[in-house]
């Protein structure tokens, strides 16, 4: 919850340009009549993209974005509206992540289906259909810095001659439902018209950036989960009737696995931390395996190579059809099995064989509450 707290302070950052009345302390972003930094990017088409390739287009927009943050993920279908209705026009627009692995923590990874990696950004905009150039500024930040980036998600806009025009949100609230002004957009059509843009500076509104230079927590949070206890309890027909039930507040993820199952080995890792990046929203995972009692040592053996904090059962006896139809009859044979069970105990997704993670933890997403920091959220994951 910390870390979440610290995103929560960046929220209405307002941006320092050197203006009469700026808050003392706020961090500085780019000044108005600036010139556009040059950049080089790897982005999500898998080419190189640099400042001079856009040269020709009357006005640029930059948009830093990031896959983990819960704010900037309410604005990607915004952003490709604007690609979309403006590209006609002589405008590109395009977003760079400024965000690295190597910062974030799983308990940042709460509100997201990928990591903040060229790779994890490459689903995203497949997944969202997202058409606009999105690009890989992780490895080294040089690009947020050359920007100065508050936080994202945070636009600017740049004219003919690479001029800065407007920095700062996207419109006047996260929420597209209750959109009264969106700057952005006024920005964009004046510098078009050639017009003074009335609004040059606003305030942000979103996640801090987790800088390179900034002290380590991502290593802290491994060293956590290496220290974590694992436990493994036999479990008999009754507790696997009352896991199948679930009749607790949480949404509850139960994989079934085996130690002499390929898959099983092969997913564990990503399921564990699928479990530590959304535990903090109330999410509880219980791994059931199904080997003979006799092989105990064996399931430990892996729940310890994995870390496993999850809680573990192994079934108590041989009779593992009987134990698997007193978890539901409709359990299908195979293992792997994954599912998401809701507090009412409806089954709300499941997978046979090895799961396909991705679409695991977006089913996760669309069924955890919304909290009061993000409202919205949940109906972002289930499309609504």
């Amino acid at each position: 919850m910390k870390d979440r707290a610290r995103v929560l302070f960046a929220v209405r950052m307002v941006l320092c340009m050197g203006l009469v009345g700026c808050r003392t302390g706020a961090p500085p972003t780019l000044e108005i009549g600036s010139a556009a930094p040059p950049f080089s990017l790897s982005g999500v088409d898998g080419k190189v993209h640099t400042l001079g390739d856009y040269a020709g287009t009357p006005v640029l927009v930059v948009v830093f974005m990031c896959n983990h943050c819960p704010v900037a993920q309410m604005y990607e279908q915004r952003i490709q509206r604007l690609h979309s209705e403006y590209q006609s026009r002589g405008v590109t627009v395009l977003a760079i992540n400024p965000d690295s692995p190597k910062t974030l923590t799983f308990e940042d990874l709460a509100y997201s289906d990928v990591p903040d990696t060229l790779q994890g950004m490459t689903a995203r905009a497949a997944y969202r259909k997202l058409e606009y150039p999105y690009l890989y500024d992780g490895d080294s930040q040089a690009a947020a810095k050359a920007f100065k980036v508050v936080a994202v998600p945070q636009a600017f806009v740049f004219d003919a001659r690479r001029t800065l025009r407007y920095v700062g949100r996207i419109d006047d609230s996260p929420r597209g439902e209750a959109v009264k002004s969106s700057e952005l957009r006024a920005a964009i059509d004046a510098v078009l018209a050639n017009e003074p843009v009335s609004t040059a500076s606003t305030a942000v509104e979103g996640c801090p950036i987790k800088w390179l230079d900034a002290p380590r927590k991502a290593q802290a949070d491994k060293d956590d989960g290496a220290a974590a206890p694992v436990g493994l309890n036999l479990v008999e027909a009754p507790q696997l009737r009352a896991l199948r039930a679930n009749g607790t507040p949480n949404l509850l993820m139960v994989n079934f696995w085996a130690t002499w199952c390929a898959p099983c080995l092969i997913e564990f890792p990503e399921l564990q931390n699928t479990y530590r990046m959304y535990r903090s929203r109330h999410l509880d995972f219980v791994t059931v395996s199904v080997d003979s009692p006799n092989a105990r040592s064996a399931v430990m053996k892996v729940l310890q190579e994995q870390r496993a904090s999850s809680r573990n059962h192994l079934f108590a006896s041989d009779d593992t059809a009987s134990l698997q139809d007193a978890f539901d009859p409709a359990m299908p044979a195979a293992v792997p099995f994954t599912l998401l069970i809701a507090p009412n105990g409806d089954v709300v997704h499941q997978q046979v064989g090895e799961a396909d993670v991705s679409s695991l933890r977006r089913a996760i997403l669309a069924n955890l509450p919304d909290d009061r920091a993000y409202p919205g959220s949940r109906a972002y994951w289930s499309g609504q």
